[in-house]
């Protein structure tokens, strides 16, 4: 059985308090790494803490941001980060508001790139120089399958998150020599607050009940459920370790079959 073992690095996790993003850094913690946790809620952010894996002696820290203020978020992670070198990095937000084409301004284009793609670039440019100086880089990018097959009313994510993935694919050859990788994970449907905030919109513009468009869901996916958040955790960890040193500037989907598209 392959073990995967992440003591003595430190990952930094987006989006952490709740969902994908606290699946795994659960897993990168059980795996050995010490995490630091980055949310909006300093009350969900505590309690998410607790339930990191210390076995390895590590200890785990939380930093309070706001992906959606630029300003305040790059002052705020540079700061923090001045002094602590980090060997992982998952790029991780909420996502944006659900909506059409039509429904959409150039405004709001603006929040979710400010969102989705900013704050990753911001991150990333401000971690990748001590990963860069170790020798050993982790850059895991939170994505969607709608980069492949544009998802109906989340026309904000379909189209920022797209660019993430081309911007990941850039990096990842400019650091590939240094011992650093850059993949993205394009995320299907997974059992989370996130995924039922997302349906009950849909479930109102369709005019029916969420847990009918849940359903609906599931008979779309091959393997017949949603995925379970740790199964996220575990490609994230993966990803993460020496074993996946030679996969770089990839897009992975994790969606039980979901995608048509080869």
């Amino acid at each position: 059985m392959i073990e995967i073992d992440l003591t003595g690095r430190r990952a930094v996790v987006g989006g952490s308090s709740r969902g994908l993003g606290l699946a795994s850094a659960q897993q990168l913690a059980e795996a050995g790494a010490e995490v630091i946790l980055m949310a909006r809620s300093e009350e969900k952010l505590q309690k998410a803490l607790q339930s990191l894996s210390v076995k390895a002696g590590q200890t785990h820290r939380y930093l309070v941001v706001d992906y959606a203020d630029p300003v305040g978020f790059e002052k705020a992670v540079s700061a923090y980060f001045s002094d602590v070198p980090v060997h992982i990095l998952v790029n991780n937000t909420n996502g944006p508001a659900p909506g059409t084409v039509m429904e959409k301004r150039v405004e709001d284009f603006q929040q979710a790139f400010d969102l989705l793609f900013k704050s990753y670039v911001i991150l990333t440019q401000t971690l990748l120089p001590g990963m860069l100086k170790a020798g050993f880089g982790r850059i895991i990018n939170v994505s969607s399958s709608s980069v492949k097959e544009p998802i109906s009313n989340l026309v904000l994510s379909n189209s920022i998150r797209s660019a993430v993935v081309s911007w990941a694919k850039s990096l990842s050859r400019e650091v590939a020599s240094s011992g650093v990788t850059v993949n993205t994970i394009l995320t299907g449907s997974f059992d989370t607050e996130r995924l039922m905030e997302v349906v009950e919109g849909q479930a109102v513009k369709a005019g029916k009940s969420p847990a009918a468009l849940i359903e609906q869901k599931i008979l779309s996916i091959p393997s017949g459920r949603l995925g379970r958040p740790e199964e996220y955790g575990y490609l994230v960890t993966f990803l993460a370790s020496p074993l996946a040193a030679y996969i770089n500037g990839v897009s992975i989907p994790i969606d039980g079959g979901f995608m048509t598209a080869i």
